[in-house]
């Protein structure tokens, strides 16, 4: 019926939108509006999602509208899915047909298999299983005999495995690995056995060739080593080879300096708990004791050496083998040799630099500041050898060991020079200054501390060479060649460290009897001193009128002038000298070993040489009353020289008692000024106010400066280029002005020797107006050769004790003899009134004292001779020669010049011309002021 339900009333509608024709087009359009939503493939729930999307308040229209809207989606898709299924049903209907045709034949083959079962059951039955077990037994037997035969050769197999063993224990490695390359052969044949799988031969054997190789590092042999290379090359693990043996000869430097440093640290720790074996090597270093410091030191050397010695020697047969072998046939070979000797080369630096590394932390782990002296010099000749080891093995400077040498010296030698300069100090304060007793042939190459330099004369061969060596000048032979068969270069050769006996000191201060009774002595040859020592001693006079040289007649006769006792060119010093010259020898031993702190050692050496110059100044030739005498007695060079002394040198705030300035590090380099002895007396007249400790101190000065200018040359040869200005200096400037110390020293001797204010005295009380010629010299001529005849005998007493040099007693007799003429010029022009007689009175006194003096020395020409006799001279001279006179002699002081022109009035000179001259005194003495 046309009428509907409610219920039907959607599928009506829907039909007749299906029903209703429709556009493709707009068909499709229609699909196209649906949401995405439908086309997936999720399930959801479309009533829920409609129902969401309403809004909240609801409006019936659109509500109807949009409800169309689905409707005819809902209707466009129905129709599609009818269309399609309408399009694709006669392919369907073609597609169900096979399936059938299929069924079919399955069936037919279901019947075929069934069939064919039961034929096959038949033919079991009659044909018999006892054939085909024949067949199987036989195929059976066939397999089993080649399995015995395989096992037949795996028992030889297992046989030569013991055979393998036997061979490396005689350490035949290359039989052995020929031996077992056959067997690898062999055995992979049967590879697919169980126990052939399971045998490890080649890395047995691989192994203990490994453990061979590294055998060589510490103790190289010929024959093990060219068997061990043989089997490496059989095995074509050449390259691999020298891999492992570059990293067994580092892992035998670090095991060796450990073992050897863990055994001296265990041997004096005793039983403590400390766990040293965990210790990391640097820290272990620092457990080292003083006491087997040496030793462990030494051990480590000669360990490390054995082990540079056989690489050296592992070098060595490499190219040998090169040479001795032919040419490479092929690529691989070639390859492998260039290989290695670049490996080899490259190694050389690698080692050497592990090496370095191993001893700097031994170095340094240890304050040495308090090791002895002579302990020091025996680590540094240890250590002085290595970088000589490290230039022949790989031509390397040994920078990082350097370095590490010169921190220790440097830390070591300033506490050791301060505790020196300290000990100086001390001997200088309790120093006498007695003569120390040496034989006359006395020559510094005699003490112990300078017997190195006869072993290093020439600047050219390293002193380690030399004292490891022992091998002819101009045949020098390599360390390693040296010690390539046995021996070692840090060994250390105690019978060479036994103290020889200085024979140096004289058994009672005389050489014999007979030169003890001579006083006078004949100029003794210097024949007997070293060629290099030798010095004259009349040319180190250095006054400011140099003496005429004495003739041969005077040498040849006996010497007023020579207080000599002894041999004339017996050295004078005292102990203290002779601990200073020991001193200089023990820091040249430093410098000799250790280059790089020469120029310190120097520094420190001159320091010596300038507190004991300084010392000697202040003890004797201070004084401030006789250096005001104008007579320039300390040249500019010396007064410099002792002013850079007492600023860079000495602390005088400390000694002063005063307010300390100045940073502490600069004042720790300073010493106190030394202060004389109580027991030495300067005030004794008899004994010439001191002159026998003046002329030790003095002398023994210019003898030290003596043997510093012998070892110069060798000084400067040890001396960095750039630094070898300040050693000049140091000679020129302080060396060399030894001698200038002479005059002040015994310029307070002359002035206090002879009585000259008594003199003045006597000449005060002449009468110089006197009217006739007189023929009878005054009485105080006598007075003054007496006392000269009283200074020479008191020369000759001293003598007895203290032999006097010519250089002394000549300075001591110009002293005298100028301050004795001085005094007569002062006498004379203390005259009031004079006239010519009496100034021929003064000539005739004058020559009379020149006459008697001249028995007396055998110094010439006689010093200030011709400051007397101008002054007595110039009194007759006329007002404009005068006037002269005075303008060109300024040697004399105002008070001469003014009374020679008071005394010459009314006799040649009026008083206009008396103004004129006095003016013209005033004009010189005005700049003055």
């Amino acid at each position: 019926s046309n009428t509907c339900t409610p219920e039907n009333k959607p599928f009506e509608e829907m039909r007749e939108l299906r029903e209703q024709p429709l556009d493709p087009v707009a068909e499709q359009e229609v699909i196209d509006s649906i949401e995405e939503v439908y086309f997936s493939t999720d399930s959801f729930d479309m009533v829920q999602y409609e129902l969401e999307k309403l809004p909240p308040e609801l409006n019936l229209q659109e509500l109807e509208q949009y409800r169309d809207t689905l409707k005819r989606q809902q209707a466009a898709v129905s129709k599609k899915v009818a269309d399609l299924i309408l399009e694709k049903q006669p392919a369907y209907v073609k597609e169900l047909e096979r399936v059938t045709a299929l069924q079919t034949n399955l069936q037919l083959a279901a019947v075929i298999c069934t069939n064919a079962r039961r034929q096959l059951g038949v033919a079991k039955e009659g044909f018999t299983e006892a054939c085909l077990g024949l067949l199987a037994n036989q195929r059976r037997r066939q397999l089993l005999t080649g399995l015995l035969q395989s096992l037949r050769t795996i028992k030889t197999l297992q046989r030569t495995d013991v055979r393998l063993s036997e061979m490396l224990e005689e350490e035949d490695y290359p039989g052995a690995i020929q031996l077992c390359l056959e067997c690898q052969k062999a055995a992979s044949t049967f590879k697919h056995y169980s126990c052939i799988r399971s045998t490890h031969t080649h890395a047995h054997t691989s192994e203990q060739l490994d453990v061979a190789l590294s055998k060589t590092c510490k103790h190289f042999d010929v024959v093990h080593y060219t068997k061990v290379q043989r089997a490496y090359s059989l095995l074509g693990k050449t390259q691999m080879a020298m891999d492992q043996l570059h990293m067994h000869f580092t892992q035998a430097i670090h095991n060796t300096v450990f073992q050897v440093v863990l055994g001296y640290v265990e041997l004096c720790a005793g039983n403590a708990d400390t766990k040293f074996q965990k210790m990391q090597y640097k820290d272990l270093c620092t457990h080292i004791t003083l006491d087997s410091y040496i030793p462990c030191l030494t051990d480590l050397c000669k360990a490390l050496w054995e082990v540079m010695l056989s690489y050296h020697c592992t070098m060595q047969w490499h190219e040998e083998h090169d040479k001795q072998e032919t040419p490479p046939g092929n690529g691989t070979e070639s390859v492998d040799r260039s290989y290695v000797k670049k490996k080899l080369e490259h190694g050389l630096t690698r080692i050497w630099q592990d090496v370095q590394l191993k001893v700097k932390p031994f170095i340094l782990g240890t304050d040495m500041s308090s090791f002895k002296y002579d302990d020091f010099i025996v680590v540094l000749d240890i250590i002085s050898r290595c970088p000589g080891s490290g230039e022949e093995f790989c031509d390397s400077k040994s920078e990082v060991l350097q370095e590490s040498i010169k921190r220790q010296s440097v830390n070591y030698f300033k506490h050791y020079h301060r505790a020196r300069l300290e000990e100086l100090r001390m001997f200088l304060e309790n120093e006498t200054w007695e003569l120390c007793p040496v034989k006359s042939n006395f020559n510094i190459s005699q003490l112990h501390e300078f017997k190195f330099l006869g072993q290093c004369r020439s600047p050219s061969v390293s002193p380690s060479k030399l004292a490891s060596s022992g091998a002819v000048p101009g045949l020098e032979l390599g360390l390693f060649q040296q010690y390539l068969q046995e021996g070692n270069p840090f060994e250390m050769h105690m019978e060479q460290k036994e103290e020889e006996s200085e024979d140096v000191l004289a058994s009672n201060g005389y050489e014999s009897d007979e030169l003890e009774k001579s006083v006078y002595q004949e100029y003794d040859s210097d024949s007997d001193v070293p060629d290099e020592l030798k010095q004259d001693y009349v040319d180190e006079n250095t006054g400011d009128a140099p003496l005429k040289s004495i003739s041969q007649e005077t040498i040849r006769s006996k010497k007023r002038s020579d207080y000599n006792l002894n041999k004339a060119n017996q050295p004078i010093l005292t102990n203290t000298t002779l601990n200073v010259i020991r001193l200089l020898g023990k820091y040249m031993q430093m410098m000799n070993i250790l280059k790089p702190i020469a120029f310190d050692v120097i520094h420190c050496v001159s320091q010596l040489f300038d507190y004991y110059l300084y010392a000697v100044y202040t003890f004797f030739g201070c004084n401030d009353t006789y250096e005001a005498s104008g007579l320039g007695l300390i040249s500019s060079r010396l007064r410099s020289t002792l002013n850079r002394i007492q600023e860079s040198l000495i602390d005088v705030e400390t000694a002063e008692g005063a307010v300390v300035h100045g940073p502490p590090e600069e004042r720790k380099e300073k010493v106190p000024s030394p202060h004389l002895s109580q027991l030495v007396n300067l005030s004794n007249s008899s004994a010439l106010f001191g002159l026998a400790q003046r002329v030790v101190a003095t002398e023994s000065l210019v003898f030290l400066a003596e043997q510093f200018e012998a070892l110069q040359s060798h000084l400067d040869s040890m001396m960095p280029p750039a630094k070898k200005p300040f050693l000049q200096q140091f000679y020129s400037q302080t060396v060399s002005t030894a001698s200038e110390l002479r005059k002040p020293i015994y310029w307070i001797v002359a002035a206090k020797a002879l009585d000259y204010e008594q003199m003045l005295l006597l000449m005060a009380g002449v009468k110089w107006d006197i009217r006739e010629i007189m023929s009878q010299h005054n009485i105080y001529v006598d007075v003054l050769l007496k006392e000269f005849e009283q200074f020479h005998q008191r020369l000759a007493d001293v003598s007895r004790h203290v032999r006097i040099p010519l250089p002394v007693s000549n300075v001591l007799w110009e002293h005298c003899i100028r301050l004795a003429n001085r005094t007569l010029v002062e006498g004379y022009a203390n005259v009031k009134k004079c006239s010519n007689e009496g100034r021929a009175l003064m000539q005739l006194d004058f020559q009379q004292f020149l006459m008697k003096l001249e028995k007396l020395t055998d110094l010439r020409p006689i010093p200030d001779k011709e400051f007397v006799e101008t002054y007595i001279k110039a009194y007759y001279l006329t007002e404009n020669d005068m006037e002269q006179f005075i303008k060109n002699h300024r040697e004399y002081s105002m008070k001469q010049l003014a009374n020679l022109v008071n005394v010459c009035l009314g006799s040649h000179i009026n008083k206009k011309a008396r103004q004129k001259l006095l003016a013209a005194i005033d004009d010189i003495d005005r700049p003055k002021r």
